[in-house]
């Protein structure tokens, strides 16, 4: 059984930084592409960055484009998501997402999701 644990969320005030993390068990890591998504109240989730296997290319949404990074350590099963100069429009729950394929900016396309961690930023 596959699971996708996130952690480091939290509360910010505008132009600060927070590190996701995103944990995963029961699968061999280094075949997974990851993917971070977020969703707001009341609105979708959305594709914020991804990271595919192997190649370690990596994608962004144009709005965290030169804020945000992402990248992993296949040796501890972790992927990050480094966000900096943080905007009030960056609050939303963010979500680890895992498949067994290359890398996709699409939400139906994950097998794997974790429960999610809150980021607020204040303005």
């Amino acid at each position: 059984q596959v699971q996708v644990v996130e952690s480091g969320g939290g509360s910010v005030q505008a132009g600060g930084s927070l590190r996701l993390s995103c944990v995963v068990s029961g699968e061999a890591f280094n075949f997974l592409s990851m993917g971070w998504f977020r969703q707001a109240p009341g609105k979708e989730r959305e594709f914020v960055a991804a990271i595919a296997r192997f190649s370690y290319t990596e994608d962004y949404t144009d709005s965290v484009k030169g804020r945000f990074t992402i990248s992993r350590d296949d040796a501890k099963n972790t992927v990050y998501l480094q966000m900096n100069s943080l905007k009030p429009e960056d609050t939303a729950i963010y979500f680890c997402a895992a498949r067994s394929f290359i890398l996709s900016t699409e939400v139906d396309k994950y097998d794997y999701w974790g429960q999610g961690t809150q980021v607020t930023v204040s303005s």
